[in-house]
């Protein structure tokens, strides 16, 4: 006689949800806030091929005739290309003297843990306390002492040390994410400070140092104040931030005036793009290594 057959049930597979743990109105609302920032771009730069009637009549419709020659009109009147140069050059040289002093303090302030580190990292942090147009007449006397007043150089050693502060608290807090043991093994192998700050400290903290880089040029290329009062509006030596108002007048072509404004954008959105996205990069390979 043969044995009961018994008959199993399969349970069936439980069916994960594809979607995540976001709500219904998370997707609704990322294109609403890239919405919100696009718009304004979207109209800077159709406005930059317009006329002034189109751009109070019709401000986010496309232009009816193309005006390209607004942006030459625009390069030649306020003379950006000298402009976009000082910027530049300014801007290289004071985020190049920023990250060489606030690297090796930052290096100091996080291997050490002890009373005279934490005052000087408290004396950098006062630094957030004194507005920056309370330094405007002692930095106008500095210069002239100097005999670097009206001049670019003044500006490329000035706006390093406005950045010190945020800068150096900023690293301070990546570098000290470095594990422990791994500065013990790279200091068993012989090597001293500087090899440990270059070797092993720079690259774990190579996000933070491009945060800070990104950070640091939108600040020193969209300076004005200080730009204005030290650097002068000389052809010769003015910024870019500088050189735009001359473009307004009692006529103005608001046209040319948004061309004008497009130009001065473009290189430092071009050097945000690719600084974030090494940026992405470098936080994804910690994340693999880690």
């Amino acid at each position: 006689m043969t044995a009961p057959v018994r008959l199993v049930r399969r349970s069936r597979p439980v069916r994960r949800s594809r979607r995540g743990g976001s709500g219904p109105l998370a997707v609704p609302l990322s294109w609403l806030y890239a919405l919100l920032l696009a718009a304004p771009l979207f109209y800077l730069a159709v406005s930059a091929l317009k006329t002034n009637i189109e751009i109070f009549n019709r401000p986010f419709a496309l232009p009816e005739h193309w005006l390209w020659h607004n942006f030459r009109t625009a390069w030649r009147t306020a003379d950006l290309g000298q402009a976009l140069l000082n910027s530049l050059l300014i801007s290289a040289v004071a985020i190049v003297l920023t990250l060489g002093l606030a690297l090796p303090a930052s290096f100091a302030l996080a291997r050490l843990d002890n009373r005279l580190s934490r005052l000087v990292t408290g004396t950098f942090s006062v630094g957030f306390l004194i507005p920056p147009f309370a330094a405007l007449i002692p930095t106008v006397i500095l210069a002239i002492k100097l005999h670097m007043f009206y001049t670019r150089e003044f500006q490329m050693l000035f706006l390093p040390a406005g950045a010190l502060p945020l800068s150096v608290l900023l690293l301070t807090q990546f570098m000290r994410t470095v594990p422990p043991a791994l500065v013990e093994s790279a200091a068993l192998d012989g090597a001293g400070n500087w090899r440990l700050l270059v070797n092993v400290f720079i690259p774990i903290a190579m996000p933070g140092v491009v945060s800070v880089t990104i950070l640091q040029l939108l600040t020193f290329w969209n300076e004005y104040l200080f730009s204005l009062t030290i650097t002068g509006t000389a052809p010769g030596v003015r910024t870019a931030q500088v050189a735009l108002p001359t473009l307004i007048s009692d006529s103005t072509d608001f046209g040319v005036l948004t061309a004008g404004t497009v130009l001065t954008l473009l290189p430092v959105y071009v050097a945000y793009s690719l600084a974030s996205r090494r940026m992405q990069e470098a936080l994804t390979a910690g994340a693999v290594k880690g």
